[in-house]
C-alpha cells in the first residue's frame, strides 16, 4: 500500500510540472515557435498513434443547414446507446409518450462491422466567449467522432460509412412522427431552442379512399404521386431537380385542403405550410426553404392573396411614397406596417421553387391552391413549375356516391337517381353536400340525410335560376339603357347638323340678297 501511494504521489507531481511547464509554453514563448512545436508534435503523435479519426458535425454550409449525416449517426447510435452507454442523456420530445435517449456528450460506445471493432464518441464544444443569459449558450458545436485502426481504413470509408448512412435513414423513416410545419417570422429564428418552423404532429384523417371526386381523376393523381415518390434514379438520368409542383385551384369548398392532407398520407410526407406574407425578402424565402426536409409536401395556399407578384407593389409603393405623413398615432401605425409588408417578389419565388435553389434536397413536392387561377402570372404557373393542374371543381355523381358510401354507409338507394339528375343541373360543392348528408342527431336516418339534400339541391337550383333571370333581366336593362343613350345621342348629333345646315343656308341666302343688291345699285 506504501508503494502504491508513493507512485501515485510522484504521479501527481509529475502531472503538476508538466501542466506548469504547459502554462509557461502558452503564456511567454513567441506564437511561431508554439505554432512549429505543436505541429511537429502532432507529427509524433500520428507516427505514433495506430487510430484513424473522423468527424462529423453537426451543421455544415455556415450553419445555414443541420448535416444530414449527422442526423443519421444520431439515429443510428440510438439504440446502440441505449443498450451499453454508461451515462445517457433523455430529451423529452414534444408530443412523444416516452423520453429519447441518446449517450451523454463525452461518452463513448462500440460497434462491430464485418469483424472490426469501431469506437464513436458524442463531443461538444463549447464557446469561448463568457456572456450573461438565461438560457444555456446555443451556439456550442456538437459533433461525432469516429475512431478506427488504421488498417481498416479502406474498410470503414468506403463501406461502414455508407452503411451507418442507409440504416440511419431507415431507423428516421421509420421512427419519425410526421407533422405539420408552420413558418415563424425571422425576428423568432434565433435564440435558444429557436427554429425557421414550429411543428405539431400531423394527424389529418383524409386520404384518397375518402375524397369525394371523380375516381378516374383520383387514380390518376395517386399513380402520378407513386411515380415521382420511385423516381430517384429517374429525375438523376434526366438531370432534373427530384420535385414535382401541383396547381390546385377551383372554387372555395371543392377540397383542395383535404386534397393536400390525402397525397401526404399516401406518400406519407410531412407537410410544410409556408406563409408567404410572414417571409420578409427572398433572402428569408430561400433560408426556409433550405431548412425543409426531403419526403416533405411545401403547400402555399391561395397563392392569389399571399402576396403581391403582379408587379403592382411597385406601383402602389410609389404612390404612397407621396403622400403626406399622418398625424394620427393609428393611422401612422398602420402606415408603418404596410411598409413592413412582404419584399419577396415573383423573380424570389420562382428562383426558389425551380431555379438553382431548388436542387438543394430531393422528394420534394409543391402545391400552390388558388380559388382564381386566372389571376395568377402565367410564368409561375407554367408545366415545369407546376407541372401537374388540377382543377377541383363542384360535386359530380361519383363524389357523392363516396360520400353516401363514407358518412351514410349505402351504396345505393332509391333517392340516387334524382340526385344524379339535380347535381348534373345544379352547382353545388362537395362540402355543401358533404354539410347535408351528415347526420345531424341519433334520429336522423339515411333517409332523412338523402331529402335533405334533395331539398338543398332544389333550393340552389331555383336560386340559380333566379339568379339567372335578374342577371338577364338586369343585362337587358342595361342594353336598353345603353340603346337609349345611342338614340338620344343619334338624336342630338341629327339636330346638331340640321342647325348647322340651317344655318350655312341662311348665311348663303343673305350673302346672295346683298349681291343681288349690290348689282341693283
Amino acid at each position: 500500500m506504501t508503494m502504491v501511494g508513493e507512485m501515485w504521489s510522484h504521479l501527481g507531481s509529475t502531472m503538476g510540472t508538466l501542466m506548469l511547464v504547459y502554462t509557461l509554453f502558452k503564456q511567454f514563448f513567441p506564437h511561431h515557435l508554439q505554432d512549429s512545436f505543436e505541429k511537429y508534435f502532432n507529427r509524433i503523435v500520428r507516427f505514433a498513434y495506430p487510430y484513424v479519426e473522423i468527424t462529423f458535425d453537426e451543421f455544415t454550409g455556415e450553419r445555414m443547414k443541420r448535416s444530414e449525416a449527422y442526423s443519421r449517426i444520431k439515429s443510428y447510435l440510438s439504440d446502440k446507446s441505449t443498450a451499453s452507454a454508461k451515462r445517457l442523456k433523455a430529451d423529452v420530445v414534444k408530443d412523444s409518450q416516452s423520453a429519447v435517449l441518446s449517450m451523454d456528450y463525452n461518452e463513448e460506445i462500440t460497434d462491430e462491422f464485418q469483424g472490426v471493432k469501431v469506437w464513436w464518441s458524442a463531443n461538444r464544444i463549447l464557446p469561448t466567449t463568457q456572456r450573461i443569459s438565461w438560457y444555456p449558450n446555443d451556439d456550442e458545436k456538437k459533433y461525432y467522432r469516429l475512431t478506427v485502426h488504421k488498417r481498416h481504413r479502406e474498410l470503414i470509408t468506403q463501406s461502414y460509412i455508407s452503411h451507418v448512412m442507409m440504416e440511419g435513414k431507415e431507423i428516421a423513416t421509420k421512427k419519425r412522427q410526421r407533422k405539420l410545419y408552420s413558418n415563424n417570422p425571422s425576428q423568432n429564428w434565433y435564440g435558444y431552442r429557436r427554429s425557421k418552423w414550429s411543428n405539431v404532429l400531423f394527424e389529418h384523417p383524409a386520404t384518397f379512399d375518402t375524397l369525394a371526386m371523380d375516381a378516374k381523376l383520383k387514380e390518376e393523381i395517386k399513380n402520378d404521386l407513386i411515380k415521382f415518390s420511385k423516381g430517384k434514379d429517374y429525375y438523376a438520368r434526366i438531370g432534373k431537380a427530384w420535385k414535382r409542383g401541383y396547381l390546385l385551384y377551383g372554387p372555395p369548398g371543392t377540397g383542395k385542403s383535404s386534397m393536400i392532407a390525402a397525397m401526404a398520407n399516401l406518400l406519407d410526407y410531412d407537410v410544410y405550410d409556408l406563409e408567404l406574407t410572414a417571409v420578409k425578402e427572398n433572402t428569408e424565402l430561400r433560408r426556409l426553404l433550405l431548412d425543409t426536409s426531403s419526403k416533405s409536401i411545401i403547400v402555399i395556399e391561395d397563392i392569389d392573396c399571399s402576396i403581391d407578384l403582379t408587379g403592382q407593389r411597385e406601383k402602389k409603393t410609389e404612390k404612397d411614397g407621396n403622400e403626406d405623413e399622418p398625424s394620427d398615432p393609428v393611422t401612422k401605425r398602420v402606415k408603418e406596417e404596410e411598409k413592413m409588408e412582404s419584399k419577396v417578389t415573383l423573380s424570389g419565388l420562382l428562383n426558389c421553387i425551380d431555379g438553382l435553389w431548388s436542387s438543394c434536397g430531393g422528394e420534394r413536392i409543391i402545391v400552390f391552391t388558388t380559388n382564381y387561377v386566372e389571376k395568377l402570372d402565367p410564368a409561375l404557373i407554367r408545366r415545369g413549375r407546376m407541372d401537374k393542374h388540377i382543377e377541383l371543381s363542384y360535386c359530380c355523381f361519383d363524389a357523392f356516391k363516396v360520400f353516401a358510401k363514407n358518412y351514410l354507409e349505402i351504396d345505393s338507394h332509391s333517392l340516387f337517381g334524382e340526385i344524379e339528375s339535380l347535381l348534373g343541373e345544379t352547382n353545388m360543392t362537395p362540402a355543401d353536400v358533404a354539410e347535408n348528408l351528415m347526420p345531424k342527431s341519433d334520429f336522423d336516418d339515411v333517409e332523412t340525410c338523402l331529402k335533405r339534400l334533395v331539398e338543398a339541391l332544389k333550393d340552389a337550383k331555383e336560386e340559380a335560376k333566379k339568379k339567372a333571370e335578374d342577371e338577364a333581366r338586369l343585362k337587358a336593362e342595361k342594353e336598353e339603357e345603353k340603346q337609349k343613350q345611342k338614340s338620344v345621342k343619334e338624336e342630338k348629333e341629327q339636330s346638331g347638323k340640321d342647325d348647322k345646315e340651317v344655318k350655312e343656308n341662311g348665311v348663303a341666302l343673305e350673302a346672295a340678297e346683298v349681291k343681288e343688291n349690290g348689282v341693283a345699285h
